[in-house]
């Protein structure tokens, strides 16, 4: 009898500590996580890729709007042509010469392309800044190129300007602008100094003169590379010599202007030896 009252003790002892009786069908439970894991698989990838996608398609959208604005549009097209620098030139001129295209969107006008053509159509033009001013103007910035010597050709005048450049030829001689007088065929340095390099030495003298020794002289006479005359309103000349030591002898010139207003001769070849006579 003792012991199978200790064996029932025993059973309900390990049922009470188990919570549940050895003989019991129940399947155990799910193990538990320390973690809890969000959902995975092809929905939560997809809305992910959703916003991605909608950005790119604004960009694209945007990029083609902006396209269209400036190309497609009647908005941003040339419909003013406007020039400014002009002296010698007219305005018709200019803008006859450079064919903006009136019409065109103005991203796409070729502003290279037309200030090349302006150059190679009228030579006097010695540089020009072509200017988009939005939404609808196209600007001509001329800078045109001033002779500094005039060379006689039959009844007209080859105008020089400061680089050598022989840039038109006109009918009147323009005021101020001293005519070049070159005969050095006969110089003893004529097969080393020959017409061109002789040329750009008057170019070079009377490009450097100052404003108002320039104002005043009439002609550049070349008879070598050293012997250089210029002559001035009322009859007065002047020994330059050489193209050497321009801006020395100018000063030495103007000096001399001025201290003696009444002489007719002066020589500057020896700047620092300035000599006058004639007074």
């Amino acid at each position: 009898m003792a012991g199978a009252t200790t064996a029932r003790r025993g059973t309900s002892g390990r049922a009470g500590r188990g919570g549940k009786g050895a003989g019991s069908t129940e399947p155990p439970g799910p193990p538990k996580s320390s973690k809890r894991s969000g959902p995975r698989g092809p929905g939560g990838g997809r809305s992910r890729r959703v916003p991605v996608l909608a950005s790119l398609a604004a960009a694209v959208l945007l990029a083609g709007g902006g396209t269209w604005v400036l190309y497609g549009s009647s908005w941003l097209r040339v419909e003013k042509v406007t020039t400014s620098g002009t002296g010698v030139l007219t305005p018709e001129q200019v803008l006859t010469a450079a064919a903006v295209p009136v019409g065109a969107p103005l991203v796409g006008v070729d502003t290279d392309e037309i200030a090349d053509r302006l150059r190679r159509r009228l030579p006097r033009i010695d540089s020009v800044d072509v200017v988009r001013s939005w939404p609808h103007t196209i600007g001509l910035k001329v800078t045109e190129r001033k002779p500094v010597l005039l060379i006689k050709k039959d009844a007209e005048f080859v105008e020089v300007d400061a680089s050598g450049v022989r840039f038109d030829t006109v009918r009147q001689a323009p005021a101020g602008v001293p005519l070049l007088d070159m005969a050095a065929e006969g110089s003893p340095s004529a097969r080393r100094f020959d017409a061109q390099r002789l040329l750009r030495e008057a170019v070079g003298i009377a490009g450097a003169l100052p404003e108002a020794v320039a104002k005043e002289t009439v002609q550049v006479k070349v008879r070598s590379y050293d012997s250089v005359v210029l002559e001035l309103t009322k009859g007065r000349t002047v020994v330059w010599g050489s193209g050497e030591l321009g801006e020395a002898k100018g000063r030495a010139l103007t000096a001399l202007l001025k201290a003696a207003p009444k002489a007719d001769h002066f020589d500057v070849s020896v700047p620092t030896a300035p000599a006058v006579s004639g007074s």
